[in-house]
């Protein structure tokens, strides 16, 4: 670790750093956070039977999901100025393990969607967690950190519909949650051991200050715009193209329906 000195010349004070481990750590916790969002795009014809939800008007599932992580974005995120992130994150990943369950067990639509909300509001802690592996990471090491745990979120968003959908042949859909409600509050009991707490203290500023200054730095930051622009219409290009293609790939003669391993043609419908 490397040390250099405090502004008034009396002491060396170590620089931040942050080991390999704990980057892969932060990666695997972005990793399942984010697939949350996604768990669902494979099982919106299963999610349809079992809610009896009109093929037309599912991909409310999704919808609803989206809102929620860019309301989490708004009014989540900018919380790790305010309140110390190590609690903030493990606070999250805990009320996330909640949502999960609360999808996995929902018996009716009326609770599955807003309970989808929640889990993408939650999902935001993976802002939260490349900010905070930044601020831990030396200078000369923050490009490797906050890529290594990039890289979970884009492999968590990837693997996302693979898993789902070969848990869901396996053991229904409702096992997807349940396993990730399982994993998160592992990787939940982990963060709180090996985070730090946070010791410096908070800036002070109001909260809805906080949420106004986040509407400035958009105003006052062109890059910003220019990125946020392209995010956005990449990851809606990305929605419209594989949430809508479910429901094809899910009728005959693609996919017939299934009881076990044998396939029924009279159980067939065609999509509405």
């Amino acid at each position: 670790m490397e040390l250099n000195v405090d502004a008034a010349g009396a002491r060396p004070c170590p620089e931040p750093s942050i080991s390999g481990a704990l980057a892969l750590l932060f990666a695997v916790a972005c990793g399942l956070a984010v697939a949350n969002v996604y768990y669902a795009q494979p099982l919106l014809d299963t999610l349809a039977d079992t809610f009896g939800i009109r093929p037309a008007t599912v991909g409310i599932v999704i919808t609803i999901t989206q809102i929620g992580y860019g309301l989490g974005l708004l009014l989540v995120v900018p919380l790790g100025d305010l309140v110390d992130r190590r609690r903030l994150i493990v606070g999250q990943s805990l009320l996330s393990v909640v949502a999960l369950l609360a999808v996995a067990l929902a018996p009716r639509a009326s609770i599955l969607l807003p309970a989808m909300a929640a889990v993408g509001v939650l999902a935001v802690v993976t802002q939260v967690l490349v900010a905070y592996a930044a601020s831990m990471a030396a200078p000369g090491e923050r490009g490797r950190v906050v890529g290594t745990v990039t890289s979970g979120i884009i492999i968590g968003i990837l693997l996302a519909r693979a898993v789902s959908g070969t848990l869901t042949d396996l053991f229904g859909w409702r096992s997807v949650y349940l396993a990730s409600a399982a994993a998160t509050l592992v990787v939940s009991a982990l963060l709180w051991m090996v985070l730090p707490a946070n010791t410096r203290p908070a800036p002070g500023i109001p909260y809805l200050q906080l949420i106004r200054s986040v509407f400035a730095l958009f105003a006052q930051e062109p890059v910003l715009r220019i990125r946020a622009v392209l995010a956005m219409l990449i990851f809606m290009a990305v929605t419209m193209l594989l949430t809508p293609m479910v429901l094809p790939l899910t009728a005959p003669p693609s996919r017939c329906r299934t009881r076990r391993w044998g396939c029924s043609a009279s159980r067939a419908r065609p999509v509405l």
